[in-house]
């Protein structure tokens, strides 16, 4: 479970949480900044300082002394309180974005293994919510940011997420076994591959949804009407990101070299 905004939770014997106070239909409870440190020692790593919001940042830069900042993808609830927390800290930020790099650190490489505060974090690229989305790999858990929340599903993100790269980077995960989930948003999960798993399966799931109701529909319907058909089973406050994921999924189906897979394929 989640703990309140403010409230430095630990959740492994290396990892605690920071739960940002920015609630809503896509953060879920909030914003999670992980906060990372080995036994004995005296630095932190923080893994996404979260939006541009003064109290949880200025809690923050209080839990000790941060030499280094990760980020593990682009979107503002992640990455707006980068400049503030630098400011309050001096940390350096590393990414796979050019425009969040502050210091010498440089950019994140897929793995690449990263010692610090007596850890030793894996670097692993696992695009498709965004093209930039990373996790972080420990000896016990992985950080996985929004391509696997503490529930529900993930958005595709309508710039340069796509539904291909996710599905591969779901694989990626699963492949790691049975670890600790810690996601960006949401209840930390016990059983990455399981988790991933049941990830593939929905996934698969809604690409046949949106087959059939294309094939009902026809095949010039629009995003919002594929959402209307095939989402029922979601509020529909959260329709227009709906939209998102189903454009990304109409462009995997309607790819030449996918659009004929069989209704088994397995994805």
């Amino acid at each position: 479970m989640t703990g309140g905004p403010g409230v430095l939770r630990p959740v492994t014997p290396t990892a605690s949480v920071l739960l940002c106070d920015n609630p809503g239909p896509l953060t879920l409870e909030g914003t999670n900044t992980w906060v990372l440190s080995g036994p004995g020692s005296d630095d932190i790593v923080v893994v996404d300082p979260g939006p541009d919001h003064d109290a949880h940042l200025e809690r923050l830069a209080e839990l000790g002394r941060i030499p280094l900042v990760l980020i593990s993808h682009r979107h503002g609830d992640h990455t707006d309180g980068i400049d503030k927390i630098v400011s309050r800290t001096g940390a350096t930020v590393r990414a796979v974005g050019s425009g969040f790099l502050r210091g010498m650190g440089g950019h994140l490489t897929d793995g690449e293994v990263i010692e610090v505060a007596g850890l030793r974090i894996t670097v692993l690229a696992t695009p498709g919510h965004t093209a930039d989305s990373v996790s972080f790999v420990l000896d016990d858990a992985v950080l996985t940011a929004d391509t696997i929340l503490g529930r529900g599903t993930t958005v595709i993100d309508d710039e340069d997420g796509s539904l291909a790269d996710y599905l591969e980077s779901l694989r990626r995960l699963q492949s790691l076994g049975r670890r600790a989930v810690l996601p960006g948003h949401g209840p930390e999960l016990e059983d990455l591959s399981a988790v991933a798993a049941r990830y593939l399966t929905h996934r698969q799931q809604r690409l046949e949804q949106v087959r059939h109701a294309v094939r009902t529909l026809g095949e010039d319907a629009t995003p919002r009407q594929v959402v209307e058909f095939v989402y029922t089973d979601v509020d529909e406050k959260l329709w227009e990101p709906a939209e998102s994921s189903v454009r990304a999924q109409l462009a995997y189906l309607r790819d030449p070299t996918r659009g004929a897979v069989s209704p088994g394929e397995q994805t």
